[in-house]
């Protein structure tokens, strides 16, 4: 009688990404990638059931249905904190909400993936805000990644705050003086710094995450060393950082939307296919992005001053029942009279666009975005030179290190903020529009440059490709 053949357990990772849209796409797009690459991991997505973002819920929904190859499995729901600790200080409230599911974290992992003898769990990856889970791996005897979905330099900034805290450093205030951040060319305005950073809950929130960081195995930068060398060598160098895996530019080429409307999609698509190359400026400000009605107006005068040719996206601000922006249902409520009528033939507007596609058009030109770091990697990738008009979280600070360390943005914008009060005038618009398609020559060949630097990041022998190749054989215990 043949002996019975033993079957080798995949290998189990963990993720537990934060619950919000940004962090989700880029998570996933990193644990396809992982699969295509090594088959003998086995991925469950342990997903937490946010308030006030249905969004998210939708977006979970069709990768469900899309993805079989990947475990998902709900977390069980904790009673979220005030609503008016959310607008007190979003970061704290996150992550109070995120550490509360600890224990569910630890018992799904135990019911559903330890009790599986198909498997072996060979580690969790664990979003930036989710480093409470930390204690989990080490509970269960495994390694902890943490997966940063912002940049290097930001990264950097973060795991400079406990020292500064250890040493006196109370929170920071708008009107400081130019702080020295290692992972920063440049001193760096604190008027750019997070707004958190600003508030002891924020400020005391930050310090902790980052040293838990500091706790794990590893972490894993959604980022190319050559976008952000600088950022990159200070922290290959820092005692007491975790090894760091640049595998970026991670972007999801498809542009999987929770909101995809096909038949705006179409209308949007035909239109820029009837523009002339690289002549659109596309306005955009990401998944939580909106103005209110005195901003709209300036931005659409500025537009019609510039004379360019745009699309742009816009959504209504939040209700009070709400966090999240909302759809319009008629434009011209919002914009000054005769706009659209005017505009007709050099202008599109809509409330969602397909930002990937968008980018990846011939026509477009230019992109005004929030510089959130998907969108400045789907940019970059693109090769579409980004105008900075930041609204919230690590925007600020994304928009200086673009247009001051690295050079391949030009500033509307680097400080505005998005519960400021500020409105900025059309005159201002309309500069930063024409400068962006009519010059900015240097800008632009600095785009063109580091986009296919970016690409080439990922093929054999580049920087990402061996960071990847590198974190794919230590995940499989392969290498030390």
């Amino acid at each position: 009688m043949a002996p019975a053949q033993t079957t080798t357990p995949k290998k189990a990772l963990v993720f537990v990404p934060a619950p919000g849209i940004g962090h989700l796409v880029s998570v996933m797009e990193f644990a396809k990638r992982l699969l295509e690459r090594d088959d003998s991991f086995s991925i469950t997505m342990l997903l937490m059931s946010p308030p006030f973002a249905h969004d998210v819920t939708t977006y979970v929904e069709k990768l469900n249905a899309s993805h079989p190859e990947f475990q998902f499995l709900g977390l069980p729901s904790v009673t979220p904190p005030p609503l008016e600790d959310v607008l007190a200080c979003p970061e704290h409230f996150v992550s109070v909400f995120i550490a509360d599911h600890k224990n569910h974290v630890k018992d799904m992992i135990v019911n559903h993936v330890l009790s599986n003898k198909s498997v072996k769990l060979a580690g969790l990856v664990l979003d930036l805000f989710c480093t409470a889970f930390v204690d989990v791996a080490k509970d269960l005897g495994v390694p902890s990644y943490i997966f940063f979905a912002s940049g290097a330099a930001f990264l950097g900034s973060m795991l400079y705050l406990p020292d500064r805290f250890d040493k006196g450093g109370v929170t920071y205030k708008p009107t400081d003086p130019d702080s020295i951040i290692p992972s920063y060319i440049n001193p760096v305005p604190s008027r750019v710094l997070p707004s958190l950073l600003f508030h002891d809950g924020g400020y005391s929130t930050f310090v902790s995450h980052a040293r838990k960081f500091k706790e794990a195995t590893g972490i894993i930068v959604n980022t190319f060393a050559e976008l952000e060398s600088h950022a990159v060598n200070y922290l290959n160098g820092e005692a007491g950082v975790p090894h760091v895996y640049t595998v970026g530019p991670v972007v999801d080429h498809k542009g999987n939307s929770p909101v995809a409307d096909g038949n705006q999609r179409e209308e949007i698509m035909n239109w820029l296919d009837a523009q002339p190359q690289k002549s659109v400026v596309f306005l955009c400000f990401g998944s939580q992005g909106s103005f209110g009605v005195p901003q709209l107006k300036e931005i659409a005068l500025g537009l019609e001053q510039s004379g360019q040719r745009f699309l742009w996206s816009i959504r209504r601000p939040p209700s009070q029942e709400s966090l999240n922006p909302g759809e319009v249902n008629d434009f011209s409520e919002l914009l000054p009279e005769g706009f659209l009528g005017r505009t007709k033939n050099v202008g599109f507007i809509c409330g969602w666009a397909p930002q990937v596609e968008v980018l990846a058009h011939k026509a477009t030109g230019a992109f005004v975005s929030h510089c959130g770091w998907n969108s400045i990697l789907e940019s970059t990738w693109y090769g579409v030179p980004v105008v900075t008009w930041p609204l919230y979280g690590e925007q600020q600070i994304n928009a200086f290190q673009l247009v001051k360390d690295a050079g391949v943005a030009i500033e509307m914008k680097m400080d505005y903020r998005k519960d400021g009060g500020e409105v900025v005038k059309a005159d201002q618009v309309a500069k930063a529009v024409k400068d962006v398609i009519e010059g900015a020559s240097d800008v632009k060949s600095k785009v063109k440059a580091m986009s296919e630097t970016g690409r080439k990041a990922l093929l054999e022998g580049g920087s990402s490709y061996v960071a990847f190749e590198t974190l794919v054989g230590v995940l499989s215990g392969n290498k030390a």
